[in-house]
């Protein structure tokens, strides 16, 4: 069960000039493991208890993306930002989503000094909470360390026969680039897959044009959906 929040039009969130449309229903009820691989594979995405999909009337840019977990091989610069992190003695720590200041003054550091405030305002703590914390999928925490230090965080929601990442947010330090941590966490969420069985790493949406998405093409071979249609590329 579900109902409707939101269904008009908006400014593009990934293509500047473009009206988007992307309906918003608020979930009334948990969704089950088999639900939730329904919504993945139809490309909703989730904000808070609430999924939505791009139904834009002129537009076809934003394709979802997925990676099949059986075939999935790093590439040369993959496998390089693997051996850094084990070099570093980095780690990544499992749970259930939860707020505490340290995470959202690192929420805030990481969308502030990587361009990525479209507003004025800081996240807060009801804000962090109502989008990341709350959710209607079974969700999990991946927390992500060098030493004692915490340097990412991210949200992952789990379905039966795969996972959909939904947000990752880590330390926008210079000293830390060379670590690569957003590159690292989709590989620490593809080996998450293969250890508890799962077939489907499900990465949100991808735009050709728009920088911030289609980073997520150089994880192959990957899927994206064409007109309901999931289509393989090498």
């Amino acid at each position: 069960m579900q109902k409707l929040v939101y269904d008009g039009s908006q400014s593009c969130p990934y293509l500047p000039g473009r009206v988007a449309r992307m309906p918003l229903y608020r979930q009334l009820r948990r969704l089950t493991l088999p639900e939730a691989d329904a919504r993945f594979a139809n490309a909703e995405r989730r904000v808070g208890a609430c999924l939505y999909t791009t139904a834009c009337a002129t537009c076809r840019a934003c394709e979802g993306l997925r990676v099949p977990v059986a075939d999935f091989h790093p590439s040369k610069s993959q496998r390089r930002v693997l051996n850094r992190w084990a070099k570093s003695e980095g780690r990544v720590e499992y749970g259930a989503p939860t707020f505490s200041q340290e995470k959202l003054d690192l929420f805030n550091r990481h969308k502030i000094e990587r361009g990525l405030n479209t507003d004025d305002d800081l996240m807060t703590e009801a804000g962090y909470v109502g989008w990341l914390v709350h959710s209607c999928f079974q969700t999990m925490e991946m927390r992500y360390y060098l030493g004692d230090r915490l340097v990412g965080v991210g949200i992952v929601d789990l379905g039966q026969t795969s996972l959909s990442s939904v947000y990752f947010y880590f330390d926008p330090d210079p000293e830390l680039a060379k670590h690569a941590p957003g590159v690292f966490s989709v590989l620490q969420e593809i080996d998450l897959c293969r250890r508890t069985g799962r077939t489907w790493l499900y990465l949100g949406l991808y735009v050709s044009g728009c920088s911030h998405l289609n980073y997520k093409a150089s994880y192959r071979p990957h899927e994206r959906l064409f007109d309901g249609d999931w289509r393989r590329f090498e």
